[in-house]
């Protein structure tokens, strides 16, 4: 991966054949980056998405094993168990141009993955909320 950082502002070049979210997982720890938000686009293979399932509490997972282009990733950096935590979602393209997306586990760069990382300052974390059954974002200030 290739990185330039300027003042909050990270852009990421991921390679070809590296994991995404395994790759701005590591970035964010090596840079001490806890809260954060993502976008980026590329062409990705090798993807895992989901919807999670509010009754069972639990995702529905697909694999899609073919070359797709990655029309939009967004997503968020936060500390979960102490650990910064990429959460995202994505939607992805075939050369049908038909589209699909989810919540994101992971893929992997087939040309370029090109993101963009803004750090902020805050103490977002994430705790387990049992009525929803996944950790959820927790904010210093409520409304």
């Amino acid at each position: 991966m290739q990185f330039k950082q300027i003042d909050k502002d990270f852009f990421l070049y991921i390679e070809k054949h590296e994991k995404v979210m395994e790759t701005i997982t590591r970035f964010c720890i090596e840079k001490e980056i806890k809260n954060a938000r993502v976008s980026g686009i590329g062409a990705v293979f090798k993807t895992e998405i989901g919807a999670y399932d509010i009754q069972d509490k639990e995702y529905i997972r697909k694999e899609f094993p073919g070359v797709l282009e990655l029309v939009s990733f967004e997503g968020n950096v936060t500390l979960k168990d102490s650990t910064p935590f990429v959460h995202s979602h994505v939607v992805l393209s075939d050369h049908e141009m038909n589209t699909v997306g989810g919540h994101l586990f992971e893929t992997t760069i087939a040309a370029v993955g090109e993101f963009f990382l803004r750090k902020f300052d805050g103490e977002a974390y994430r705790e387990l909320n049992p009525d929803v059954g996944l950790p959820c974002i927790c904010l210093e200030d409520k409304f």
